[in-house]
């Protein structure tokens, strides 16, 4: 740098003065923050910068210098003093991610990072469709999402279908384009004993997948068939002799959780089609836990409840074969855009609800873990229900009190936090709040924690808000009112719960002639309860204030992620343990 000599007359001081243009500091003038493109597409990273000295630059991505190789032109950089560019030729999904720029002068250094989001097409659906419900016109496909969505969020599926069950292979033609669920109703276009086969592709921002693999070719029915529940009830033996592998095809996986996978099985004789639900059942208190759940589920025969159909047991697993339900949750098949909700069809929801639950608790049984996502749709276009799920069931004792120390804290009831006794009425409070969250989509006890969500539910704090309950009949605010009751012998029981007014209120009425209801608080309900579900999945309890208490113990998710950590002081150890979530 040229430094230019002062002319100016020396003063009468004796130091010396040196006039130079004041030196700029090193610093970013252009920043951006982003970049999204497509794979495949060029990616340019450039950010601009300032100094009076001469500028040194590099980029960095995952901890590495970017290279630079001109026989393999991938990416190149290209600096000067003023900026620094970075572009990558056609860039692909491993190129995504973090890139840091690092200027240097002779005076410091400064960086910036820039996130580069490549997105590309989703993966074909990692499952062929399976086909379920079939009549003479109508038949239901469910499929499994692809295994990667291509760095972009899946956003619905394209269903097309082949008629003959063979032929050339552009001779597929589209069902449906606005699928936003893995299970969609077919029901128009089938014609009676003729022969498909279907295939899905998923599409996102970036474009449309392959297809998936093809279904099986079936053949429709000769003759319509009214959508009866008509129910198989079968008295389980477990089977030690046999795997389930000798008579079921074991296919793709339908889900996880803390006792081990579910499996989408198929009969090898009658092609009947099932879910098996495989315990790792390698402690002895594991196999106790799946007996009991087999045991209980023999006396629990009625068509609002899932059935059991068989089990195997072997040394390392044990193995349920249940009635597949291809509906999805209830809650989920609400907010699809082309169903009604409206109050006359949340009666309908709650009356088969409580249907359920009351031959349950006519048989002495308490389910315990009533909540949303245990209440499932028979099929996706009709509003028959079924209540899953009875791992944490239990038979009531009149001679022994019940404690148990289980529960999602917006579901469960006051008596469990506080672990008294639980019984039927236990039910009725975690039905009340499914009606509330169905009416408002809102959660009467959700607190900024679950710490403040368990003190609301404690306390039986909760109010009708004013502005989603606005159009919702005084009688079904009554209804609510009447089971979310802290004292449990005040609550409705389920014979008054199906005798209330706001049963018989919409009976004769079409729920099309109703006001919809809005989804958009059932919508947001259910993404925070799909974060919650990603914030919990590692299983790491929340903190929880210093207390003077002795001991502490957790309310459990059946999956067995910790919910919450609650005092129990004065409580034994051993009758603890023996409370605990198997």
């Amino acid at each position: 740098m040229k430094i230019i000599k002062c002319t100016a007359p020396r003063s009468t001081n004796t130091h010396l003065d040196a006039c130079v243009p004041p030196e700029a500091p090193l610093k970013f003038e252009k920043i951006p923050e982003s970049l999204e493109v497509r794979a495949g597409e060029q990616a340019q990273l450039q950010c601009t910068f300032h100094s009076s000295f001469p500028v040194a630059c590099c980029w960095i991505h995952n901890k590495q210098q970017v290279a630079i190789s001109p026989a393999e032109p991938h990416s190149s950089v290209e600096s000067s003093s003023q900026g620094s560019k970075l572009v990558i030729s056609k860039a692909q999904p491993e190129d995504a991610g973090s890139y840091t720029v690092v200027a240097r002068d002779q005076n410091g250094s400064i960086q910036h990072k820039v996130n580069l989001s490549v997105i590309d097409r989703p993966e074909p659906p990692a499952s062929a469709p399976v086909i379920s419900q079939l009549t003479s016109s109508s038949l239901v496909l469910s499929w499994s999402g692809p295994s990667y969505d291509g760095g972009s969020a899946v956003t619905g599926y394209v269903i097309e279908v082949r008629a003959g069950g063979s032929g050339k292979p552009g001779n597929w033609s589209e069902v449906t384009s606005c699928c936003t669920s893995t299970s969609y109703r077919v029901q128009s276009g089938l014609e009676p004993q003729r022969q498909y086969c279907f295939r899905v592709r998923a599409y996102n921002r970036a474009g449309v997948s392959e297809p998936s693999q093809q279904s099986e070719i079936i053949k429709m029915d000769s003759q319509a068939e009214p959508l009866e529940e008509l129910q198989e009830y079968v008295n389980v033996t477990i089977d030690t002799t046999n795997r389930v592998s000798d008579h079921y095809d074991v296919l793709n996986k339908l889900g996880v959780g803390k006792f081990g996978e579910v499996f989408l099985l198929k009969h090898k004789k009658t092609g009947r089609e099932c879910a098996g639900k495989f315990y790792k059942a390698r402690l002895s208190k594991e196999k106790v836990a799946a007996r009991k759940e087999i045991e209980l589920m023999n006396e629990l025969h009625h068509p609002k409840l899932v059935q059991c159909l068989g089990a195997y047991e072997s040394r390392s697993e044990l193995v349920m074969v249940m009635e597949f339900i291809a509906g999805g949750e209830l809650f989920e098949r609400i907010v699809d855009d082309s169903f009604e909700h409206t109050e006359p069809t949340c009666v309908q929801y709650v009356q088969q609800i409580l249907e359920g639950i009351q031959y349950m608790h006519q048989k002495g049984i308490v389910h315990l873990d009533l909540k949303p996502e245990n209440i499932v749709c028979a099929d996706r276009t009709g509003t028959f229900i079924k209540i899953i799920d009875f791992g944490l069931a239990n038979k009531l004792d009149p001679k022994t009190p019940l404690k148990v120390m289980h529960g999602t804290p917006e579901f469960v009831a006051p008596e469990v936090i506080a672990y008294e006794p639980v019984g039927l009425a236990t039910d009725m409070w975690s039905i009340g709040v499914i009606c509330y969250i169905l009416l408002s989509g809102e959660s009467p006890f959700q607190g900024d924690s679950d710490a403040e969500t368990l003190a609301l539910v404690t306390a039986a704090q909760w109010e009708f808000d004013e502005e989603s309950f606005e159009e919702i009949t005084e009688q079904a605010k009554d209804f609510i009112s009447a089971l979310l009751k802290k004292d449990m012998k005040r609550r409705l029981s389920c014979e008054k719960a199906l005798a209330h007014p706001w049963m018989a209120a919409f009976a004769s009425a079409d729920p099309r002639a109703a006001k919809s209801l809005s989804k958009e608080k059932m919508k947001k309900f259910l993404a925070r309860q799909k974060w919650k579900f990603l914030l919990n999945s590692n299983c790491s309890p929340p903190l929880l204030p210093t207390t003077s208490r002795r001991h502490r113990w957790t309310i459990l998710r059946h999956d067995g992620c910790t919910k919450y950590n609650m005092d129990t002081a004065g409580y034994p150890e051993k009758e603890l343990w023996q409370h605990r979530t198997l």
